[in-house]
């Protein structure tokens, strides 16, 4: 008989429990819900209204630098437009509406400067004209204009879908991708670099290599049915001759890529985001990385660097964390897991579009924004850029580059839809078994 009632009693433990982890699950699944679907509006009604382009901030103070407020971001729009993708296929907005908005991007683009190919870092939302990004910075961008194909070649393979077929989408997309001479921009040696300008050429010198934001930008060179690069030109550059292997460790925590400017713990979170919204990381391995394993890696070395606060910044918890470029208590900075580059700023992207890698850390940060910080840090589009507890410093301020991969990386974990539209399209395919790739079919 006692047997029999341990029994009974067992089990309603064990029903109580799972209760409760649904009841846990279902509240989670509300709250990202939450946050993907109004960052979403970021790039719907927040949008650039002539372009429907994603402006570069938005300011909740309305105060603007350089009384930019209708400058249009090239990169981020591309982020934006796997946003809207996800929007579109979540229900967010209707397909007219979701339809109407790429027809007006699409006749922006097709109109807007471009060199070789290639968009600028800046644009004006009413001409399409470049913005200088710098005095020297006036011409194409390849990386801010591989972000932008990334979202561009999944709006394509959406309406490649049968259910969601639209020639002048599908069609125009082709003619503008196939423009964007990668092979200019090798500058005929054997790597990509970042700029050209019809009046300052070269100027600007900045060839890519090593671990970055821009693997993205090697990928589509390769697959770029047109204008390729070569294997050789991915190695060389890149992969630095196999120098992107490198070992270095943060306690138990290993990394294996070299990483531009040689950050000790890995640098900016979101170098493993930009390239990785299309790009599926899950099995992605070239000759020298495992890129999903080295995103995990350096996701979890960001979180515990702010769990073990070696500069005991006032805030800093495991529930509390995630460091990158943002806005900072210092201007613009590249907050990384290093005494110098940590500045006591959190930045909520950091966390929250790394939830592909550390799930149980991230939707544990966004709990607890959501719960105790409240309105100091979530607005009109979801949570504000930056802040810090530890100088009592919460700006109302947004950046394309930092709420898109929000909603496209919460998307991703919860669909896997942007990647498995973005790998779906044949000349990825291509270009990554071009440059030696396994990856996740």
């Amino acid at each position: 008989m006692i047997h029999k009632y341990f029994k009974i009693i067992v089990a309603l433990l064990i029903s109580s429990v799972s209760i409760l982890n649904l009841n846990a699950q279902s509240r989670n699944d509300r709250l990202l819900d939450k946050v993907e679907r109004q960052t979403f509006e970021y790039f719907w009604s927040g949008a650039e209204p002539n372009s429907g382009l994603a402006r570069e901030r938005i300011n909740m103070d309305d105060i603007y630098p350089e009384n930019d407020k209708n400058v249009v971001t090239t990169g981020g729009s591309g982020f934006g437009l796997m946003a809207l993708v996800a929007g579109l296929d979540r229900g967010y907005i209707s397909k007219k509406e979701g339809r109407d908005r790429f027809y007006k991007i699409l006749h922006f683009l097709e109109n807007a400067d471009r060199f070789h190919g290639a968009w600028p870092h800046w644009m004006y939302g009413e001409t399409g004209k470049v913005k200088p990004f710098g005095n020297n910075d006036n011409g194409g961008d390849l990386v801010e204009t591989s972000f932008l194909l990334q979202g561009l070649l999944a709006v394509r393979e959406y309406y490649k879908l049968e259910n969601n077929s639209d020639t002048f989408i599908v069609n125009t997309i082709n003619r503008l991708w196939e423009e964007v001479d990668f092979n200019w921009y090798r500058n005929n040696k054997n790597v990509l670099y970042w700029h050209w300008s019809p009046d300052k050429q070269w100027i600007m010198n900045f060839p890519i290599h090593g671990f970055n934001e821009c693997l993205i930008m090697y990928v589509l060179g390769a697959s770029s049915s047109k204008h390729a690069i070569s294997l050789t030109d991915y190695n060389d550059g890149w992969a630095e001759n196999g120098a992107i292997k490198k070992v270095t460790n943060y306690k138990k925590d290993t990394l294996f890529a070299h990483m531009q400017g040689n950050p000790p713990y890995g640098g900016p979170l979101f170098w493993t985001h930009y390239s990785f919204l299309g790009l599926n990381p899950r099995g992605l391995k070239d000759a020298f990385i495992d890129y999903g394993e080295n995103n995990i890696t350096m996701s979890k070395i960001n979180y515990q660097w702010c769990v073990d606060n070696p500069k005991e910044y006032k805030g800093y918890s495991a529930s509390n964390w995630g460091l990158t470029a943002s806005y900072s208590v210092a201007g613009y900075a590249a907050h990384a897991p290093n005494l110098n580059d940590d500045l006591g700023v959190i930045s909520p992207t950091a966390a929250i579009s790394s939830i592909v890698y550390t799930p149980k850390e991230s939707i544990t940060a966004i709990n607890y924004w959501n719960a105790k910080l409240k309105d100091k840090v979530w607005g009109k589009y979801g949570f504000y850029d930056a802040f810090s507890i530890n100088d009592d410093w919460y700006p109302q301020k947004y950046l394309a580059i930092d709420q898109g991969p929000e909603v496209v990386m919460i998307e991703n974990y919860r669909s896997g839809l942007l990647w498995k539209l973005f790998m779906a399209a044949p000349e990825v395919k291509d270009g990554l078994d071009k440059l030696g790739f396994t990856y996740k079919k």
